[in-house]
């Protein structure tokens, strides 16, 4: 019994969870419900306990489909776990289920689900196209139907049951036909004759409603354009138009314009315009009709003696099947007016007028008549412009043109009088005709510069031949009266130059072309021989007799840098002696000289100072010195701008006996220009150097061609020593005498300006009324200065200073007999002593004196202005004209 138990129980339990598996639950669920939303208790269904394990592995398995549900694990319940359209899962099918398999495992059991999606009116009916359109004839007969497109629903059973609705209209409804009872026919229906004259298009609104709760709708806009019919006759604006029409109206003058509209469309509202009958018919080719404006012109000529009214009878016709045509017609009255125009002829015209011919000249004859009578026929003549030319009358219908004011043909060249004529009619007629009056010419203008003064800057050793600038003189003239040749003005003080040395003529340096005005340079020019070059060119024209105008050019040679630097000797004695001195070479270009230093000589000592002059300006003259040997650091250093030679650090007898040092002098031009010059430092005891820097002092006071104090030669560095010592103390006693002689000079002058200041003039002042003109000095050497022009005396045998600078308005006279008489007097004379600043702030009487002085001196010794008496480079000093 015990053994056949065990067999049998596991047989019914068997059998009972195949009875289980063979079941099937089955759940419904609307579409689009919520996701979380409980669709049934799933694990009870099945008979599974929520607290059993096993309701916590069910899984659920879709067959083909996307489930949208799923099965809590808490609960055990079907949830809707996304999305649920029916639409989209079934489409049109009813109903809409689907089934699923739960699992559950150990032991693995199977159970069958069954969940059907019902449909909700979700979806709205919808027309294949928003907007139908139709064509109907404006002849169809009410009740014609025409097919239409009905909507349709994605919705199953009364949610996708439609009826149709269409808005509101007078000529048309809408109608359904039930073909079978799966398919509707949709037919819209004519109800009323259409009038296309009325309205051209009907726009109407086709609304399908389902059968849902609520209802959803769809719309359609169905379009109508309804085709027009040659129903309607063309009709006139006016039935008779009334016109007015002078009698010399020309040849197309628009006597009117009529229109007919016709309010079919196409060719059925085209409309084609003729003249049906013309009364007088004579007149048949005096009208014209446009056949598509209806524009009536005229075709020939009106005569109110002959015909004053004429009636055109005027039909309109369309071009519709068949034609319909309109009528109307137009009255025209012909009004009498003053149909005939003065005519002017010219008999006689005596052309060209020369510019200076006498005011009275006779320039034409005319002749005026008009073919009118009476008041219609009488005709008053003027010219205009009324000036310069006038009417005058001769006799009845005769005039004659002259001159009433003078002529200018580089104003006016020619003149067109235009002679104007008009006669008494109401309203009066005019006539008019031109007269061409052309001027000659006379040679009465000079040729004018297009500026007073040129300013030409030209390069330094420039190319022979090269152009320099162009002038251009106008002479308003033509012909040979206006054609100019240039040339370069001699003699009279127009055409020379200043240069070192005296004046030479500026044709010497530059020419001008005869026929261009080209100006040329002759040969290259020297900036350091002359600055400015000033002269005039003429101007002549070609005329009877010859006319001239004159210009002034200012040549500014800029300088170039062509003049390396040269060494100067040193200057006699100086405040370097005895401790240092001023070095100098034997040669232009470099030289070897000597110095003295003594050991322990602190850094920063000035040993020696190196003195270099260039012949050229600005940068190109501005120095700096280089120590170029020994390359490596040494005990000496040079001053970039000073050329002072110095010691960098305190000397040792470790650097020897003697220092050979090599110093390049450059100068800022482009390219830099230099030269060289070797300096022997000797190195010696304190009391040895002292004697060889005042044996230097004493020799270079006697001899100013000595090589600089402390500085020798390199072959006489061991005698010059020993002479230096023995002439110390006569040094001494030489600068004392010349010390007590300079202040007893100076004295004796006070007393004696002094005195000469009691008997000057009161009246004599220091400055004109003019603007004193400013000369200074640059930075680098060069000069600077105004337009104005001015003086500098010099007395050194360097470059100029600025010591004493004389001042004048004008430039320096220019060699010639004219010179003394175009030199103005000049209005005032300023001077400028090189001294502290509060000098030249201060009028003291002292300074007073020394102006009034000079003042005298020139005015008592004038030929010192004149020419020839200037003084020059070989008198010891330099005189320059900028």
């Amino acid at each position: 019994m015990g053994v056949w138990w065990g067999p049998a129980v596991r047989v019914l339990v068997l059998q009972a969870a195949w009875a289980l598996v063979g079941g099937q639950v089955r759940y419904s669920v609307p579409e689009e419900a919520k996701a979380g939303t409980v669709v049934g208790r799933l694990a009870q269904d099945l008979g599974l306990e929520a607290v059993d394990p096993e309701a916590r592995r069910l899984r659920l398995v879709a067959q083909g489909r996307r489930a949208s549900v799923e099965v809590s694990g808490a609960s055990g319940a079907l949830v809707v776990s996304s999305r649920l359209d029916r639409e989209e899962l079934c489409g049109k099918s009813a109903p809409c289920a689907l089934r699923l398999e739960v699992l559950v495992e150990r032991p693995l059991r199977v159970f069958h689900v069954e969940l059907e999606v019902t449909d909700i009116n979700d979806n709205a009916p919808l027309f294949p196209a928003a907007r139908k359109n139709l064509s109907i004839a404006e002849s169809s007969l009410p009740g014609s139907r025409f097919p239409l497109e009905g909507a349709s629903d994605a919705d199953i059973g009364a949610n996708a049951q439609l009826s149709y609705t269409l808005s509101p209209s007078e000529h048309f409804r809408v109608e359904e036909e039930n073909i079978n009872s799966r398919s509707k026919s949709l037919f819209l229906v004519l109800a009323k004759p259409l009038d296309r004259e009325a309205v051209a298009v009907h726009r109407l609104v086709v609304t399908a409603s389902d059968g849902g709760r609520p209802p959803l709708t769809g719309t359609m806009e169905v379009v109508i354009s309804v085709l027009d019919a040659n129903d309607n006759a063309p009709q006139f604006n006016q039935s008779v138009y009334n016109m007015l029409l002078p009698e010399d109206a020309l040849r197309g003058t628009l006597v009117a314009r009529v229109i007919a509209t016709d309010p079919d469309e196409g060719i059925n509202g085209e409309v084609i315009y003729e003249i049906d009958t013309l009364n007088p018919p004579s007149s048949s080719d005096i009208f014209s009709i446009d056949a598509k404006s209806g524009e009536i012109r005229l075709t020939g000529a009106l005569d109110f003696e002959t015909v004053s009214l004429y009636d055109l009878h005027i039909k309109a016709t369309d071009k519709g099947t068949p034609p319909l045509s309109g009528h109307c017609k137009v009255v025209l009255e012909v009004v009498d007016v003053n149909d005939n125009a003065p005519e002017v002829w010219v008999t006689s015209l005596s052309v060209p007028v020369p510019e200076d011919a006498a005011v009275g000249t006779v320039v034409a004859l005319l002749s005026v008549s008009d073919r009118d009578s009476g008041a219609n026929g009488r005709v008053r003549c003027a010219a205009w412009p009324p000036s310069p030319f006038g009417l005058v009358s001769t006799f009845a219908g005769s005039y004659s043109l002259v001159l009433r004011e003078s002529l200018d043909r580089e104003r006016v060249a020619e003149y067109e009088v235009e002679v104007r004529a008009e006669d008494g009619g109401a309203p009066p007629l005019r006539a008019s005709r031109a007269v061409r009056v052309p001027v000659s010419d006379v040679n009465d203008n000079a040729p004018a510069f297009a500026q007073a003064v040129y300013t030409v800057l030209a390069r330094e050793n420039n190319a022979a031949g090269a152009e320099l600038a162009r002038l251009w003189a106008r002479d308003p003239d033509e012909a040979g009266n206006g054609r100019v040749s240039y040339s370069v003005a001699e003699g009279g003080g127009g055409g020379a130059a200043a240069v070192v040395g005296g004046w030479r003529p500026a044709s010497s340096y530059v020419s001008v072309d005869a026929e261009s005005g080209r100006l040329w340079a002759l040969q290259p020019l020297d900036y350091e021989e002359v600055q400015v070059l000033q002269f005039e060119v003429r101007a002549v024209d070609a005329g009877e007799p010859p006319l001239c105008g004159n210009a002034t050019v200012q040549v500014f040679v800029v300088d170039e840098n062509d003049n390396a630097p040269a060494l100067l000797p040193a200057a006699g004695g100086g405040p370097w002696a005895g401790a240092s001195g001023e070095a100098a070479a034997s040669g232009p270009g470099s030289g070897a000289l000597w110095a003295w230093a003594a050991w322990g000589a602190p850094a920063g000592q000035v040993v020696a100072k190196i003195r270099a002059v260039d012949a050229d300006s600005g940068y190109n003259a501005w120095l700096r010195y280089e120590l170029w040997e020994p390359r490596e650091k040494g005990p000496f250093r040079v001053g970039l701008y000073s050329g002072e030679v110095s010691t960098a650090r305190a000397l040792e007898e470790a650097d020897g006996p003697r220092q050979r040092l090599v110093i390049v002098v450059r100068d800022h031009g482009e390219p830099a220009r230099s030269a060289t010059a070797t300096l022997s430092v000797s190195l010696v005891e304190g009391a040895e150097a002292a004697l060889a820097a005042a044996g230097s002092s004493s020799s270079s006071s006697s001899s100013p061609s000595s090589a600089g104090a402390g500085l020798r030669p390199a072959a006489g560095a061991e005698g010059g020593a020993a002479a230096a010592a023995a002439a110390a103390a006569a040094t001494t006693n030489v600068w004392l005498v010349v010390a007590i002689c300079a202040v007893s000079s100076l004295f004796l002058l006070a007393v004696v300006l002094y005195g000469a200041s009691r008997w000057a003039p009161r009246a004599a002042v220091l400055s004109g009324p003019g603007p004193a003109t400013l000369v200074c000095a640059s930075e680098v050497g060069s000069w600077s200065y105004s337009q104005r022009q001015s003086r500098s005396l010099c007395v050194a045998d360097g470059a100029g200073k600025s010591d004493l600078m004389v001042f004048s308005p004008n430039f320096p006279p220019l060699p010639g007999p004219a010179a003394k008489e175009t030199q103005p007097e000049p209005p005032a004379l300023l001077d400028t002593v090189s001294g502290p600043p509060f000098l030249a702030s201060r009028p003291f009487p002292l300074f007073a004196s020394l102006a009034r002085v000079a003042l005298l001196a020139r005015r008592l010794g004038r030929r010192w202005w004149e020419p020839g008496s200037a003084p020059g480079p070989a008198g010891g000093g330099c005189w320059s004209g900028a």
